[in-house]
Protein backbone atom coordinates (compact mmCIF):
# COMPACT_ATOMS: atom_id res chain seq x y z
CA UNK A 1 0.00 0.00 0.00
CA UNK A 2 1.22 3.74 -0.49
CA UNK A 3 2.99 5.16 2.30
CA UNK A 4 0.43 8.57 2.24
CA UNK A 5 -1.26 8.48 5.37
CA UNK A 6 -3.14 11.79 4.44
CA UNK A 7 -6.82 11.33 2.62
CA UNK A 8 -6.06 15.00 1.18
CA UNK A 9 -3.29 13.34 -0.85
CA UNK A 10 -5.58 11.29 -3.14
CA UNK A 11 -8.27 13.71 -3.59
CA UNK A 12 -8.28 14.60 -7.14
CA UNK A 13 -5.33 12.69 -8.59
CA UNK A 14 -6.08 10.44 -11.81
CA UNK A 15 -6.49 7.01 -11.16
CA UNK A 16 -4.89 4.74 -13.39
CA UNK A 17 -4.39 1.24 -14.07
CA UNK A 18 -0.67 -1.02 -13.64
CA UNK A 19 -1.14 -0.68 -17.76
CA UNK A 20 -1.14 3.37 -17.44
CA UNK A 21 -4.58 3.10 -18.56
CA UNK A 22 -6.81 6.16 -17.18
CA UNK A 23 -9.73 5.04 -15.30
CA UNK A 24 -11.30 8.44 -13.52
CA UNK A 25 -10.52 10.71 -10.78
CA UNK A 26 -10.48 9.97 -7.70
CA UNK A 27 -13.27 11.97 -5.95
CA UNK A 28 -13.51 10.74 -1.80
CA UNK A 29 -11.60 9.21 0.49
CA UNK A 30 -12.82 6.96 2.69
CA UNK A 31 -10.74 6.23 5.99
CA UNK A 32 -10.72 3.46 8.57
CA UNK A 33 -12.42 4.32 11.66
CA UNK A 34 -9.88 2.44 14.04
CA UNK A 35 -6.87 2.82 12.24
CA UNK A 36 -7.56 5.78 10.54
CA UNK A 37 -5.59 5.21 7.47
CA UNK A 38 -7.80 5.66 4.24
CA UNK A 39 -8.92 2.53 2.95
CA UNK A 40 -11.20 2.81 0.01
CA UNK A 41 -10.96 5.08 -3.00
CA UNK A 42 -14.27 6.59 -5.11
CA UNK A 43 -13.41 7.09 -8.92
CA UNK A 44 -15.63 9.28 -10.55
CA UNK A 45 -16.05 7.53 -14.04
CA UNK A 46 -18.54 7.17 -17.18
CA UNK A 47 -20.10 10.09 -19.23
CA UNK A 48 -18.78 13.50 -17.66
CA UNK A 49 -17.47 11.70 -14.89
CA UNK A 50 -20.71 11.44 -13.00
CA UNK A 51 -20.46 7.70 -11.92
CA UNK A 52 -18.62 6.83 -8.70
CA UNK A 53 -16.53 3.10 -8.88
CA UNK A 54 -15.54 1.92 -5.25
CA UNK A 55 -11.67 0.94 -5.46
CA UNK A 56 -9.55 -0.36 -2.50
CA UNK A 57 -6.30 1.45 -1.28
CA UNK A 58 -4.46 -1.56 -0.69
CA UNK A 59 -1.61 -1.99 -3.10
CA UNK A 60 -2.01 1.03 -4.45
CA UNK A 61 1.52 3.85 -5.14
CA UNK A 62 1.61 7.52 -6.06
CA UNK A 63 3.46 8.40 -9.14
CA UNK A 64 3.45 11.96 -10.00
CA UNK A 65 -0.32 13.19 -10.26
CA UNK A 66 -1.28 9.84 -10.28
CA UNK A 67 -2.89 7.19 -8.25
CA UNK A 68 -1.85 3.79 -9.46
CA UNK A 69 -4.61 0.78 -8.41
CA UNK A 70 -3.55 -2.83 -8.49
CA UNK A 71 -6.39 -3.44 -10.41
CA UNK A 72 -7.35 -3.17 -14.39
CA UNK A 73 -9.84 -0.69 -15.64
CA UNK A 74 -12.43 -2.94 -16.31
CA UNK A 75 -12.57 -4.37 -12.92
CA UNK A 76 -12.76 -1.26 -11.45
CA UNK A 77 -15.47 0.32 -13.31
CA UNK A 78 -17.24 -3.27 -13.41
CA UNK A 79 -17.24 -3.37 -9.69
CA UNK A 80 -20.36 -3.26 -7.48
CA UNK A 81 -22.56 -0.03 -7.00
CA UNK A 82 -22.86 1.47 -3.90
CA UNK A 83 -26.49 3.45 -3.37
CA UNK A 84 -25.46 6.13 -0.88
CA UNK A 85 -21.91 6.96 -1.44
CA UNK A 86 -21.80 9.21 1.81
CA UNK A 87 -21.30 5.92 4.11
CA UNK A 88 -20.33 2.32 3.40
CA UNK A 89 -22.50 0.25 5.18
CA UNK A 90 -21.10 -3.62 6.47
CA UNK A 91 -22.98 -5.53 3.44
CA UNK A 92 -22.04 -3.24 0.79
CA UNK A 93 -17.98 -3.23 2.26
CA UNK A 94 -18.70 -7.09 1.99
CA UNK A 95 -19.75 -6.91 -1.62
CA UNK A 96 -16.54 -5.11 -2.47
CA UNK A 97 -14.42 -7.04 -0.35
CA UNK A 98 -15.85 -10.63 -2.27
CA UNK A 99 -15.73 -8.43 -5.75
CA UNK A 100 -12.40 -7.35 -5.51
CA UNK A 101 -10.68 -10.67 -3.29
CA UNK A 102 -11.11 -12.81 -6.40
CA UNK A 103 -8.73 -10.79 -8.48
CA UNK A 104 -6.04 -9.54 -5.41
CA UNK A 105 -6.44 -12.64 -3.12
CA UNK A 106 -5.21 -13.06 0.54
CA UNK A 107 -4.08 -9.61 2.39
CA UNK A 108 -0.78 -9.16 3.42
CA UNK A 109 1.20 -7.56 6.43
CA UNK A 110 -0.46 -10.08 8.67
CA UNK A 111 -4.06 -8.82 8.32
CA UNK A 112 -6.45 -10.09 6.25
CA UNK A 113 -8.69 -8.29 3.50
CA UNK A 114 -11.21 -8.20 5.55
CA UNK A 115 -9.68 -6.41 7.89
CA UNK A 116 -8.28 -3.74 5.48
CA UNK A 117 -11.56 -3.29 4.04
CA UNK A 118 -14.40 -3.10 6.28
CA UNK A 119 -15.10 -0.25 9.19
CA UNK A 120 -14.79 2.54 6.61
CA UNK A 121 -16.88 5.14 8.43
CA UNK A 122 -15.19 8.81 7.96
CA UNK A 123 -14.14 10.41 4.08
CA UNK A 124 -12.69 13.88 2.60
CA UNK A 125 -14.82 15.25 0.05
CA UNK A 126 -13.40 16.45 -3.25
CA UNK A 127 -13.26 20.02 -1.78
CA UNK A 128 -10.27 18.24 0.48
CA UNK A 129 -11.33 19.74 3.29
CA UNK A 130 -10.65 17.46 5.70
CA UNK A 131 -11.99 13.84 7.57
CA UNK A 132 -15.13 14.29 9.05
CA UNK A 133 -17.62 11.76 10.88
CA UNK A 134 -20.63 9.77 9.16
CA UNK A 135 -23.60 12.52 8.98
CA UNK A 136 -21.48 15.37 8.07
CA UNK A 137 -21.98 17.32 4.86
CA UNK A 138 -19.82 18.72 2.65
CA UNK A 139 -20.16 22.08 3.97
CA UNK A 140 -16.83 22.95 5.60
CA UNK A 141 -15.76 22.26 9.20
CA UNK A 142 -17.55 19.92 11.71
CA UNK A 143 -18.62 22.76 13.94
CA UNK A 144 -20.29 25.01 11.00
CA UNK A 145 -24.29 24.34 11.99
CA UNK A 146 -26.00 24.51 8.30
CA UNK A 147 -25.17 21.87 5.57
CA UNK A 148 -24.92 22.09 1.80
CA UNK A 149 -27.06 20.88 -0.95
CA UNK A 150 -25.62 19.98 -3.76
CA UNK A 151 -26.41 18.80 -7.22
CA UNK A 152 -24.70 18.15 -10.64
CA UNK A 153 -25.39 19.55 -13.98
CA UNK A 154 -24.58 18.51 -17.23
CA UNK A 155 -21.81 20.42 -18.88
CA UNK A 156 -22.43 19.86 -22.84
CA UNK A 157 -20.18 20.56 -25.48
CA UNK A 158 -19.45 19.94 -29.27
CA UNK A 159 -16.49 18.31 -31.20
CA UNK A 160 -15.55 17.76 -34.61
CA UNK A 161 -16.30 14.53 -35.86
CA UNK A 162 -16.28 13.31 -40.03
CA UNK A 163 -20.21 12.65 -40.97
CA UNK A 164 -19.70 11.25 -44.46
CA UNK A 165 -17.76 12.25 -48.10
CA UNK A 166 -19.21 13.40 -50.83
CA UNK A 167 -17.32 13.07 -54.17
CA UNK A 168 -18.02 14.20 -57.87
CA UNK A 169 -17.74 11.50 -60.45
CA UNK A 170 -17.26 12.05 -64.34
CA UNK A 171 -18.86 9.94 -66.73
CA UNK A 172 -20.44 9.47 -70.30
CA UNK A 173 -23.88 8.49 -71.89
CA UNK A 174 -24.82 8.51 -75.46
CA UNK A 175 -27.92 10.30 -76.52
CA UNK A 176 -29.93 10.96 -80.06
CA UNK A 177 -29.82 13.97 -81.30
CA UNK A 178 -31.57 14.94 -83.99
CA UNK A 179 -30.84 17.76 -86.46
CA UNK A 180 -33.08 19.09 -89.59
CA UNK A 181 -30.03 20.05 -92.26
CA UNK A 182 -31.23 21.06 -95.86
CA UNK A 183 -29.81 19.13 -98.59
CA UNK A 184 -30.02 19.16 -102.53
CA UNK A 185 -29.85 17.25 -105.70
CA UNK A 186 -30.19 17.31 -109.54
CA UNK A 187 -33.07 16.58 -111.83
CA UNK A 188 -33.43 15.66 -115.52
CA UNK A 189 -35.18 18.32 -116.98
CA UNK A 190 -35.99 18.19 -121.18
CA UNK A 191 -34.89 21.57 -122.39
CA UNK A 192 -36.70 21.84 -126.52
CA UNK A 193 -35.59 25.20 -128.57
CA UNK A 194 -36.89 25.34 -132.03
CA UNK A 195 -34.74 25.67 -135.37
CA UNK A 196 -33.89 29.06 -135.98
CA UNK A 197 -31.32 30.63 -138.03
CA UNK A 198 -28.69 31.21 -135.07
CA UNK A 199 -28.85 27.53 -134.48
CA UNK A 200 -29.43 25.96 -138.07
CA UNK A 201 -26.13 24.98 -138.60
CA UNK A 202 -25.87 23.13 -135.17
CA UNK A 203 -28.62 21.39 -136.14
CA UNK A 204 -27.59 20.50 -139.62
CA UNK A 205 -24.84 19.25 -138.55
CA UNK A 206 -24.45 15.75 -139.19
CA UNK A 207 -26.73 12.85 -140.91
CA UNK A 208 -30.32 13.95 -141.74
CA UNK A 209 -30.97 10.52 -140.05
CA UNK A 210 -29.08 8.73 -136.80
CA UNK A 211 -29.41 7.66 -133.91
CA UNK A 212 -27.30 9.49 -131.08
CA UNK A 213 -27.43 9.06 -126.95
CA UNK A 214 -26.27 11.83 -124.88
CA UNK A 215 -25.40 11.88 -120.96
CA UNK A 216 -25.25 14.41 -117.80
CA UNK A 217 -23.93 13.65 -114.36
CA UNK A 218 -26.48 14.61 -111.76
CA UNK A 219 -25.34 15.94 -108.54
CA UNK A 220 -26.70 15.43 -104.65
CA UNK A 221 -26.17 16.19 -101.54
CA UNK A 222 -25.49 14.27 -98.26
CA UNK A 223 -24.96 14.90 -94.22
CA UNK A 224 -22.22 14.61 -93.21
CA UNK A 225 -22.29 14.08 -89.15
CA UNK A 226 -18.99 14.75 -86.86
CA UNK A 227 -18.78 15.48 -83.50
CA UNK A 228 -16.39 17.88 -81.10
CA UNK A 229 -16.12 18.18 -77.21
CA UNK A 230 -16.95 21.56 -76.17
CA UNK A 231 -16.32 22.75 -72.53
CA UNK A 232 -19.99 23.63 -71.24
CA UNK A 233 -19.66 24.20 -67.72
CA UNK A 234 -17.40 24.02 -64.70
CA UNK A 235 -18.28 22.21 -61.69
CA UNK A 236 -17.03 21.65 -58.15
CA UNK A 237 -18.05 20.65 -54.25
CA UNK A 238 -18.59 23.00 -51.81
CA UNK A 239 -19.64 22.81 -48.13
CA UNK A 240 -21.90 25.40 -45.76
CA UNK A 241 -22.43 24.63 -42.44
CA UNK A 242 -26.16 24.11 -41.05
CA UNK A 243 -26.90 24.63 -37.76
CA UNK A 244 -29.79 22.67 -35.84
CA UNK A 245 -31.30 21.92 -32.37
CA UNK A 246 -30.29 18.13 -30.96
CA UNK A 247 -32.14 17.02 -27.58
CA UNK A 248 -28.71 15.39 -25.22
CA UNK A 249 -29.73 13.75 -22.20
CA UNK A 250 -27.33 12.34 -19.28
CA UNK A 251 -27.99 11.37 -15.76
CA UNK A 252 -27.46 13.68 -12.69
CA UNK A 253 -27.53 13.60 -9.32
CA UNK A 254 -28.74 15.73 -6.64
CA UNK A 255 -28.89 15.80 -3.17
CA UNK A 256 -31.85 16.47 -0.82
CA UNK A 257 -32.00 17.53 2.75
CA UNK A 258 -35.22 15.87 4.88
CA UNK A 259 -35.80 16.69 8.20
CA UNK A 260 -36.23 13.89 11.15
CA UNK A 261 -37.07 15.32 14.46
CA UNK A 262 -37.56 13.37 17.79
CA UNK A 263 -40.22 15.26 19.91
CA UNK A 264 -40.73 14.76 22.99
CA UNK A 265 -44.43 13.87 23.73
CA UNK A 266 -46.32 16.40 25.65
CA UNK A 267 -43.64 18.82 25.49
CA UNK A 268 -46.01 21.00 22.94
CA UNK A 269 -42.82 21.49 20.52
CA UNK A 270 -43.85 21.52 16.84
CA UNK A 271 -41.40 21.73 14.06
CA UNK A 272 -42.20 22.85 10.43
CA UNK A 273 -40.03 21.47 7.08
CA UNK A 274 -40.64 23.70 4.41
Amino acid sequence: MTNAQSPEVYVGRNAVDPQGNKIGSVGQVYVNDESGVPDWITVNTGLFGMKENFAPLQGSSLSGDDLILPFDKDVVKDSPEVADSAHLDGDEQQALYAYYQQYVGAGSAGRSRETEYVDTDARIDTDGNGVRGAGYDTSGPTTDNAMTRSEEHLNVGTEQVEAGRARLRKYIVTEQQTVTVPVSHEEVRVEREAITDANRGDALDGPAISEEEHEVILHAERPVVTTEAVAVERVRLGTETVTEQQAVSGEVRKEQIEVHDDVVEGSGARTESR
